[in-house]
């Protein structure tokens, strides 16, 4: 049942991030990235915060270890604040699609990690899924493989981001996923601040039009959403099989674009899109096949 929530958590967060990524696609535009970036962050770091106080986990909060406070800064460090700056540093420094190819390949660095620290088996139905997904991503996106310092920043926030996903499965163990996504959101707002004090872009937060607060407070709700159901689903899952099937928001994002935009789908977008589609079928499959068994060995 657990195994089973956790599966409807993470794609719920899928089907989050496909209509996060068509919005802010536009809306960053109007904004610099790194402000964009802190405001979401303090949107969410408070709702979170107000909701955990709601649902009475506050004495969670004060029952924290200082072990565990750090690990909450270090995620957010790693996961909320660094590979954002990196990220959008890298995409203005270059054009092209193999800065997204390199981003969609996140899933495999934290299998790879997770198999390393965390002692998760890669399955074979997991081995199976990951080539269709890669397969089902160059398809999607068709990159061209041209290198620059942009690509190796992004490579870099990449590895960043796989860090903090398999840190926050080791955490959510004995904290909840609320309060380990609000320490992501809280400390990462706090070392992007630092950061935009240090570059002069402070001022901008409050130099910007009531259309891009309202803009700001729509995507953070958005965020909030991505925030509370990843990092609770991950409670539930194995974080290779969660990277996994995030990356069906991929093909969302593209029915959004083709219905708000009539933009009409390629041979290869619809190609790509039943390679991932069928990659993360085959890796739920194997994970709740792999639960079932466990559990009969149990009974």
């Amino acid at each position: 049942m657990d195994m089973k929530k956790g599966l409807w958590l993470v794609l719920f967060t899928a089907i989050i991030s496909g209509f996060s990524i068509f919005l802010n696609s536009y809306v960053v535009k109007s904004f610099d990235s790194s402000v964009f970036t802190f405001a979401k962050n303090v949107v969410v770091a408070l709702l979170l915060f107000t909701i955990i106080l709601a649902i009475g986990q506050w004495k969670k909060i004060k029952e924290l270890t200082k072990k565990q406070w750090l690990q909450l800064s270090a995620i957010g460090l790693i996961g909320g604040s660094i590979p954002f700056l990196l990220f959008f540093k890298g995409l203005q420094m270059t054009t092209g699609t193999t800065g997204a190819f390199i981003h969609k390949t996140l899933f495999i660095f934290i299998a790879v990690l997770a198999l390393l620290f965390l002692k998760e088996k890669l399955s074979k139905g997991f081995l199976i899924g990951a080539v269709l997904l890669l397969i089902g991503n160059y398809l999607f996106i068709r990159p061209q493989f041209t290198f620059s310092t942009g690509h190796i920043l992004i490579g870099i926030a990449v590895v960043f981001w796989a860090v903090e996903n398999v840190l926050a499965k080791h955490v959510v163990k004995e904290v909840s996923g609320s309060i380990v996504g609000f320490g992501r959101m809280f400390f990462g707002s706090l070392f992007i601040l630092i950061f935009l004090f240090a570059t002069s872009k402070a001022g901008i937060i409050l130099s910007m039009t009531g259309i891009q607060y309202l803009w700001i407070l729509i995507t953070g709700v958005l965020l909030l959403l991505y925030v509370i159901t990843y990092y609770n689903g991950l409670q539930y899952v194995k974080v290779s099989t969660a990277a996994a099937v995030l990356t069906i928001g991929s093909p969302i994002t593209t029915l959004l674009t083709f219905f708000f935009q009539g933009k009409g789908f390629t041979v290869y977008e619809i190609a790509g899109s039943f390679c991932i589609v069928l990659g993360v079928v085959a890796i739920i499959w194997w994970a709740k096949l792999a639960s079932l068994l466990t559990q009969n060995v149990k009974e």
